[in-house]
């Protein structure tokens, strides 16, 4: 939908803290690289040392500007006290909408190897996902961004790709990339909490109109230079220690049923660190019960009645022992 429509356009709301990023590139200890007709290029922890407060904002542009994202000294797990906060006011627009990492950009006519998922709010505008159906959203935009948990740029074919889907020329694209295992990149990571929640209430079949605000929590993983150690830690600061609130205009019932499908207890490969588990099917994500992505705890609230419904229990031992 354009800007004139009753939708925020995430583009116009996140090209501002887009543009901030980059100002504040050498603060950040970030490196900013764009060549004559291509795209613009912000390393956020691959070769540049990146930082924490990188991720922190990396994560509000992938929600479209729409949520905020804050680190507080108060956490499930007393060893590891600090908590990346995430709240949306549209959750939905700003989790699914923007923030999902749902777009496949792989090198699949050169020899790269390359391949991310891109977040943030050019999946928005190229709306080449079949999730933009369900949500009845399109954006437009003259310049647009995407974030990639990768450890380096895409290659000039797959800018060209992402520009023709955008309608847009690649110097009016900008990529913005960090791997796991630096402080930006797992930390961005974590802040995904809520957004795991969303997309496992579209998983589940809950109604996602009837999600009218939302917050999570879970604790910040320190990164780790092995890439399944740190993957394992950013999936079990979610997992074991993450923790969910949502607000919805639905009857106690159908709250009540969210509340107990929502948590990652739900799932059969629940009760074991992530690298375990992922080690356990040889690594093969799509081994993985898909059930187990999602918040350990979570707190539904009915705003149509009052009520609140728990499901789900918060595990420190877990994340202790994977972060530890």
């Amino acid at each position: 939908m354009s800007t004139s429509s009753p939708f925020p356009s995430v583009n116009a709301l996140s090209a501002p803290l887009v543009e901030r990023l980059v100002a504040d590139a050498d603060a950040l200890r970030l490196s900013v690289h764009q060549e004559a007709g291509g795209a613009r290029m912000v390393d956020a922890g691959a070769n540049a040392r990146g930082s924490i407060e990188a991720g922190r904002r990396i994560a509000e542009i992938c929600l479209g500007g729409l949520g905020t994202v804050t680190i507080s000294p108060s956490g499930p797990v007393a060893a590891w006290p600090y908590s990346v906060i995430v709240h949306a006011a549209d959750p939905v627009l700003a989790c699914l909408g923007s923030q999902y990492a749902g777009w496949s950009l792989a090198d699949e006519d050169g020899e790269s190897g390359f391949f991310a998922l891109g977040s943030g709010p050019g999946r928005a505008v190229a709306v080449v996902e079949d999730l933009y159906k369900e949500l009845g959203y399109r954006d437009t935009a003259s310049k647009t961004a995407l974030v990639l948990e990768a450890a380096g740029g895409p290659p000039a074919n797959v800018v060209a790709k992402v520009a023709e889907a955008a309608g847009m020329r690649p110097e009016d694209l900008t990529f913005i990339f960090a791997p796991t295992q630096s402080l930006a990149g797992s930390t961005q990571v974590v802040a995904r909490v809520l957004e795991v929640a969303l997309h496992k209430a579209h998983t589940v079949g809950f109604d996602l109109h009837a999600i009218v605000d939302g917050i999570g929590s879970a604790p910040l993983s320190p990164p780790h230079p092995d890439f399944i150690k740190a993957m394992g830690r950013t999936n079990d600061a979610i997992i074991y220690g993450g923790r969910v609130q949502l607000f919805v205009d639905a009857d106690n019932a159908e709250a009540r049923q969210l509340a107990e499908q929502l948590p990652s207890t739900t799932s059969s490969d629940h009760g074991a660190p992530f690298a375990e588990i992922f080690s356990r099917v040889n690594g093969d994500f799509y081994k993985i019960d898909g059930a187990l992505f999602s918040p350990a705890e979570a707190i539904v609230t009915s705003i149509r009645t009052g009520t609140t419904f728990r499901g789900g229990r918060l595990m420190p031992d877990l994340v202790e022992a994977s972060f530890a």
